[in-house]
């Protein structure tokens, strides 16, 4: 049987220190679970780059801080394939910024609405065994992109449906063309209520959360 697992991480390493989800936690997770492959929530041209230069950080926040410090040089050195499923077009992102076309008025109510929700989201960090990876943050989390939705549905869409399905089909694909193997989502931990929504039912062993 397939065995499928999602780790939701945070990207921010002062937020990782202050809300106790360290490195050095996500690798005993992973160690734990022992992969055989990793999908991991990087882009595939961040990748590619990745692979000709060991010493290329990305671009943009992209990717995530803890990919170059803890999650390729363990796939590296664990023998674990590493599968990049992350999904944007670079050059229009901005295009879909949910509050660029208000006033300034309506955008600084947009941007502290979306701080209050992200304070609710780190005030769930004392549940569950992983900090946010527990029903308590997913249910905050899908309610804060509830409000994303009906706040600007043109960018909610772009920046969050189409790229997490596509992110997902990238895992379904390597489920099919995996059998057998221990496959590892590894995303950022606002992903992980749309990931078991749509992973939950495939004809795999599904494991959320870790532990």
């Amino acid at each position: 049987m397939t065995v499928v697992g999602v780790l939701g991480t945070i990207h921010n390493e002062e937020l990782r220190q202050k809300y106790n989800c360290p490195l050095e936690l996500y690798k005993e997770i992973i160690v734990e679970f022992k992969p055989d492959i990793i999908c991991g929530e990087v882009h595939p041209s961040a990748w590619e780059r990745y692979c000709r230069n060991k010493n290329d950080k990305g671009y943009w926040g992209e990717p995530a801080s803890e990919y170059g410090e803890l999650i390729f040089p363990l796939c590296a050195n664990r023998n674990i394939e590493f599968i990049p499923i992350d999904w944007f077009e670079l050059d229009v992102w901005n295009n879909f910024d949910p509050f660029a076309k208000l006033s300034e008025e309506e955008k600084k109510k947009g941007i502290t609405m979306e701080e209050e929700w992200f304070g609710k989201q780190m005030a769930t960090s004392s549940f569950g065994s992983i900090p946010f990876n527990s029903k308590e943050f997913d249910q905050v989390t899908r309610k804060k992109y509830e409000w994303l939705e009906q706040w600007n549905l043109r960018s909610f869409n772009f920046r969050w449906t189409i790229r997490n399905l596509i992110m997902i089909e990238r895992v379904k694909n390597t489920i099919g063309a995996n059998q057998g193997k221990r496959i590892l989502c590894l995303v950022g931990a606002d992903h992980n209520y749309f990931f078991v929504d749509e992973l939950k039912d495939q004809d795999v062993e599904f494991h959320y959360p870790l532990r």
